[in-house]
């Protein structure tokens, strides 16, 4: 054997240390250098400014059953009577609440007068129904307790598994409404009647209430009309027209993820992925010939 040399040996503490000052400044320069390129914070639609990331800046932090990581939401825009993805959007957003304007307007060429625009509840937000409400754009959009209210599910708690008793910190779930009781109505101030999209007259529910320093009156609906409302069934084909899409194009063709970084690529990424389902989906249909 030989023996060993100096140049062998183990960094000495000072070494170590050089190296790790060097690392250090030579990071500063490189985030310096990044801060230098993207001098504009990005910001959401309250005006609070979005956490940067100098890997992908245009990504969003979300939040999945594997932890927070950095993606981008896919939107797609399905046509009830052919089951056909008219239009694609990939957003660096993590709620999808302000992602529904931007589809609505995309589609504007392709809507009738009649059509019906039917999103889940993470669409729901105040600002877009006024959006919508303003526009005089039809639409259906559940809100967050809508499931909650309906008597089929009344018992699916009962399939769930039971709550740690130790690790488990979450508040106990609200237990459901006995009546409907949705916000957005027709309300008259001065007549004070309120009626609700399908029509029927509501019920004041007491006197008038006081939050955080606003006056609001109370309303709900019976279940006589809430039950059997043609809306809410209208509402629910969202599920048969929407999430056998999403589910062909996950689980029979694997294309359940972006392998891209910014949000030109991955745009571009999500309208080919939706392309692949509609050229299938128009080819069974006899398009093809």
């Amino acid at each position: 054997m030989r023996p060993s040399t100096g140049a062998a040996r183990a960094p000495t503490l000072a070494a170590k240390d050089t190296a790790r000052r060097e690392r250090l400044l030579r990071d500063a320069a490189e985030l310096r250098t990044w801060l230098t390129q993207h001098p504009k914070d990005r910001r959401g639609p309250t005006g609070a400014i979005r956490k940067s990331n100098r890997t992908d800046n245009e990504s969003a932090k979300m939040a999945t059953s594997k932890g927070v990581i950095r993606g981008y939401t896919g939107v797609a825009t399905v046509d009830a009577a052919h089951q056909i993805i008219v239009d694609a959007q990939a957003h660096g957003v993590g709620a999808e609440q302000e992602l529904l304007l931007p589809a609505v307007d995309a589609t504007r060429a392709l809507r009738q007068p009649e059509t019906m625009i039917t999103a889940d509840a993470g669409y729901h937000s105040e600002a877009n129904l006024r959006a919508l409400a303003d526009a005089e754009i039809s639409a259906l959009i559940a809100d967050k307790d809508m499931r909650r209210r309906d008597a089929r599910f009344a018992s699916q708690d009962r399939y769930t598994a039971l709550p740690h008793a130790l690790l488990d910190q979450s508040k106990p779930a609200r237990k459901p409404l006995a009546v409907f009781g949705p916000d957005d109505f027709q309300y008259d101030p001065v007549a004070r009647p309120c009626m609700c999209p399908a029509g029927k007259s509501l019920y004041r529910r007491g006197a008038a209430r006081v939050t955080h320093d606003h006056v609001g009156a109370h309303f709900r609906g019976a279940k006589r009309d809430c039950g059997p409302c043609a809306r809410s069934a209208q509402y629910a084909q969202r599920f048969a027209v929407v999430e056998p899409v999403f589910a062909n194009r996950r689980a029979n063709k694997r294309l359940d993820r972006f392998t891209w970084r910014g949000r030109g690529k991955v745009d571009t990424q999500w309208k080919l992925y939706c392309l692949v389902y509609n050229i299938e989906k128009l080819a069974h249909a006899g398009y093809a010939a």
